[in-house]
């Protein structure tokens, strides 16, 4: 079954200038050593659409066909799919085809405005007088980070008093980036945050799941983004299919900026503040939240591979370049 639906962007008050339009190939590969009798699936697989990120088109393609699939919007905002299978099956692939013109959301970031951090920590501090600020469920611990004073600690060096929110999160990341190492068998998605922070050493899942304990540890809202990244190949090789993969990044909220809604985002895996080459999948509170592909299954065990692509659309590889 395929499921392709057109989107119009979401309106903002600023809209982005100065895009770039990328192609997205996201196969996930199921192989199972028994035949699966009934599935149940659950997956974040569309773009996320908004002034900054338009998804010109996109395809959902899921083989075999399920009974069902349909899409709906969590309560983040995400879109999210839902399909079950009720015929037994020894294989599953699910194929996620976007083009999305990607703009720069943080051309005009200044680090250096904004809020004291401790003056935007007080704001969301309760008062039943005061409006409801939607990003204080964004400071609670969660399923994958939960909140340690270790962390607190660690986020202190970086939020001295009277630092600017973002200013003092983009030295967070720095230090992120300097002090840990990229270890993709070193750890698990169950894998402990503290483990992974008294390691120092993990993925980039880690990576966010640290730094977003560090800023909810002294009480600012940080959000878990999922996405991809667009890589380089090697200087006079060509895009390969499968070359890139899914990526996660940090969303911290810094009161007194107004680009993006105050949402700044931060990738301290490689020390960067997103631009074009970042493709939004979805946010919510950490990776249990929006995880690209999951499911429940009544069978065996199974084997899995996925691909990811990420590249200009008029660089977009065919099948001919593996």
């Amino acid at each position: 079954m395929t499921l392709p639906t057109p989107l119009t962007a979401s309106p903002q008050t600023t809209p982005c200038s100065g895009g770039v339009t990328l192609g997205v190939d996201h196969e996930t590969a199921y192989r199972y050593d028994a035949p699966v009798e009934l599935a149940h699936h659950l997956g974040y697989l569309r773009p996320l659409n908004d002034a900054c990120q338009v998804v010109e088109a996109y395809e959902l393609t899921v083989t075999p066909a399920p009974a069902d699939l349909i899409e709906t919007i969590d309560g983040f905002g995400n879109t999210r799919c839902t399909f079950a299978l009720y015929a037994p099956h020894e294989s599953l692939t699910v194929r996620a085809s976007s083009r999305v013109t990607v703009h720069p959301r943080f051309d005009q970031l200044d680090p250096d405005t904004g809020l004291p951090w401790e003056a935007a920590v007080q704001r969301l501090r309760y008062d039943a007088a005061a409006p409801f600020a939607s990003e204080v469920e964004f400071t609670f611990p969660s399923t994958y980070v939960p909140l340690h004073a270790e962390l607190r600690e660690y986020a202190l060096l970086s939020f001295t008093p009277g630092r600017p929110v973002a200013q003092a999160a983009v030295d967070l990341m720095h230090r992120i980036h300097a002090d840990f190492s990229y270890q993709p068998a070193h750890t698990q998605v169950s894998t402990p945050i503290l483990e992974a922070f008294e390691d120092r050493a993990g993925v980039c899942q880690d990576f966010a799941h640290v730094m977003i304990g560090c800023l909810r540890a002294i009480g600012l809202p940080a959000r878990y983004v999922s996405g991809y990244l667009m890589s380089q190949p090697p200087a006079g090789r060509p895009r390969l299919i499968g070359a890139d993969a899914s990526h996660a990044w940090v969303s911290v909220h810094c009161a007194g900026i107004a680009v993006n809604g105050g949402w700044v985002d931060l990738d301290p895996t490689n020390d960067v503040v997103p631009g074009t080459a970042h493709v939004i999948l979805a946010v919510g509170r950490d990776y249990s939240d929006v995880t690209p592909l999951r499911g429940v299954i009544r069978g065996g065990g199974h084997e899995l591979d996925v691909r990811v692509t990420v590249a200009p659309i008029n660089e977009f590889p065919t099948e001919g370049d593996v």
